[in-house]
C-alpha cells in the first residue's frame, strides 16, 4: 500500500502561498473526463502537505477540486460554490473533522461526507458517524485506490439521489398537472360547449339582422326599390310557410326576396327610374343584368348557396321565354317560381312596371293572364289566395325607446330619415336590443319612438307613427 509522501518543499511553498481556498483547474488531458464527470471536492485540512497530496491523488479522477485549511475556511466554500463530495480530516485546530461534517450535514445535505482519521481518533469517528452521517471514513495513511474509489462513489451516489430527486419532483408535478386538468377538463369542455353555442345562436340572430342592413342599404338609392325587397321577401316566406317547406329553404326565400335586386347597385340609375314597359332595348339590356350581377355578388358567401339560384332565377318564365338562362317549367328553381310571381305582384301594385300603381285586384288580373306562360300556375294560384285573405290587425301603441322591455314585438317598420329600415316589422325585442336602441337614442341625441303590438283584441290602426331616428 502507498502512504502518504514528504511534498517537496517547491510544491508546498507553492500551496501555501495560493491561499487557503483554491480552485484546481484541470489539465487538457483530463479535460475530458471532468466534463463526463463534473463533481466538484473539497478537501479541508490544515497541513498543505496533505492537500497536496490529496490533489495528486484526485487529479486523476478528473474532478473539480477545492480546498480549505481549516473547518470555518472549509464552511466559507461551501457558502458560494455547490459541492459533492467533502473530504477532510479528523484532527485540526478549532473545528475538527467530526464538528465540521456535522454542520456540512445541517446546511448542505446534498453532499456527500468522507472523513480521513487515524487509528487514534476511534471515538471522535463514531461521534462523526452518529452527528455527521458521514459516507466513508478512511484510516490514514490512505490507499490511493481506495480513496479516489471512494469519492468517485460518493460523489456518482450524490449526483444520482439528486437526478433521482429532480425526476421524482418533475414526476409529482406533472402528476399534479394532469390532475388538476382532468378535473377541470370537463367542466372547461362544457364552458367552451356552451360558449360555441351561444356564438351559434348569435350568428344565427344576427343573420336576418345583417341581410336586412344590406337590403336596406340597398333602399338608399330610392325610387321603386324603397321597401320592395322587404315586401317581396315577407310575401314569398308566407308561400313557403303555406307550402310547408323546409325551415331552411324558407329562411332562403326571405332572404332572396330582400336581395333579389342586389344587381341594381351596378345598374345606371336612369334604368330605374323608368318603367320597365317604357325602357329603349338597350337600357333593358342592362336591367337583365342584374339577376346575373346580384349572383356573382352572392356567389362567395357560404351561407347563400341556396339563395343564389332564386335570385337568379326570378326572371325566368314558366314557358322558356325569361332569362337570364332561359329556363322552362320545372327546370326553374322552386324557389325561383315563388319569388317571380311575389316580386311582379309587388312591381304591379307599386307602379314600377306600368309606372301606375294598381289596385290589388288589377293587379291580380294582369298576373292570371300569365299563368302557365310567364309563372307557374300553382305558385300563382298560391299568391292569389295568400293575397286575398286578411291579414290579422294587431293593436299597436307607440313607445319610447326607455319604455321598451324584452318580448315586445315591433309593430310598424323603424326607419331613418332616408328610408333605411332600422328595425322590421315583427322582430321580437331583446334586452341587448333593446339596449342598443336606447345607445342610439343617447348617440343621435333625439328621441326614438317605436310602435309596439299590443295583446289585446283587433284594435282601430292608430294615427301615424311618429319617429324621431336619424
Amino acid at each position: 500500500m502507498s502512504k502518504v509522501d514528504d511534498i517537496g518543499a517547491e510544491e508546498s511553498l507553492m500551496d501555501a502561498q495560493s491561499g487557503l481556498a483554491t480552485v484546481e483547474v484541470p489539465s487538457l488531458a483530463t479535460l475530458g473526463a471532468a466534463e463526463v464527470q463534473p463533481w466538484t471536492v473539497l478537501c479541508v485540512d490544515d497541513e498543505p502537505s496533505i492537500l497536496s497530496a490529496l490533489r495528486r491523488v484526485l487529479r486523476a479522477e478528473g474532478c473539480r477540486l477545492l480546498v480549505a485549511q481549516g473547518g470555518a475556511e472549509a464552511l466559507a466554500v461551501l457558502a458560494t460554490e455547490s459541492v459533492d463530495v467533502v473530504v477532510s480530516d479528523m484532527r485540526m485546530p478549532g473545528m475538527d473533522g467530526a464538528q465540521l461534517l456535522a454542520q456540512v450535514r445541517e446546511k448542505w445535505p446534498g453532499t456527500a461526507r468522507i472523513l480521513l482519521t487515524g487509528y487514534a481518533d476511534i471515538d471522535a469517528t463514531i461521534a462523526a458517524i452518529n452527528n455527521g452521517q458521514i459516507y466513508r471514513y478512511i484510516h490514514k495513511p490512505w490507499d490511493e485506490h481506495e480513496l479516489r474509489l471512494t469519492v468517485r462513489q460518493a460523489a456518482e451516489r450524490q449526483q444520482l439521489e439528486r437526478e433521482r430527486q429532480r425526476l421524482q419532483d418533475l414526476t409529482q408535478e406533472q402528476n399534479q398537472a394532469l390532475q388538476e386538468l382532468n378535473v377541470s377538463l370537463e367542466a372547461r369542455v362544457a364552458e367552451r360547449t356552451a360558449e360555441l353555442s351561444v356564438a351559434n345562436d348569435r350568428l344565427k340572430r344576427n343573420y336576418l339582422t345583417i341581410i336586412r342592413t344590406f337590403s336596406g342599404l340597398l333602399e338608399l338609392r330610392g325610387g321603386v326599390l324603397a321597401g320592395h325587397g322587404k315586401r317581396v321577401g315577407d310575401l314569398a316566406r308566407r308561400m313557403g310557410v303555406a307550402l310547408e317547406l323546409p325551415t331552411e329553404q324558407i329562411q332562403d326565400l326571405f332572404v332572396a326576396g330582400l336581395l333579389h335586386d342586389l344587381g341594381f347597385t351596378a345598374i345606371p340609375e336612369n334604368v330605374l327610374t323608368i318603367p320597365q314597359m317604357l325602357l329603349a332595348p338597350a337600357e333593358m339590356n342592362a336591367y337583365r343584368r342584374h339577376p346575373v350581377l346580384a349572383a356573382q355578388a352572392l356567389m362567395a358567401l357560404e351561407d347563400m348557396q341556396g339563395v343564389i339560384p332564386i335570385v337568379r332565377g326570378h326572371h325566368e318564365r314558366f314557358d322558356g321565354k325569361g332569362f337570364p338562362d332561359r329556363l322552362m317549367g320545372a327546370d326553374i328553381p322552386l324557389g325561383a317560381r315563388i319569388l317571380a310571381v311575389a316580386d311582379h305582384y309587388d312591381d304591379l301594385v307599386h307602379g314600377h312596371i306600368t309606372g301606375k300603381p294598381l289596385k290589388p285586384d288589377q293587379a291580380k288580373s294582369l298576373l292570371q293572364r300569365g299563368a302557365g306562360e310567364q309563372f307557374d300556375p300553382e305558385m300563382l294560384a298560391l299568391l292569389l289566395r295568400l293575397t286575398d285573405e286578411q291579414p290579422t290587425q294587431y293593436p299597436l301603441k307607440e313607445v319610447a325607446a326607455r319604455e321598451l322591455k324584452p318580448g315586445m314585438v315591433i309593430g310598424r317598420d323603424l326607419k331613418t330619415a332616408e328610408n333605411v329600415v332600422l328595425l322590421a316589422i315583427g322582430q321580437v325585442l331583446s334586452t341587448g336590443l333593446i339596449q342598443r336602441i336606447q345607445r342610439f337614442e343617447e348617440r343621435e341625441g333625439t328621441p326614438v319612438t317605436l310602435w309596439v303590438r299590443g295583446s289585446s283584441a283587433p284594435a282601430k290602426a292608430p294615427a301615424k307613427a311618429t319617429s324621431a331616428a336619424r
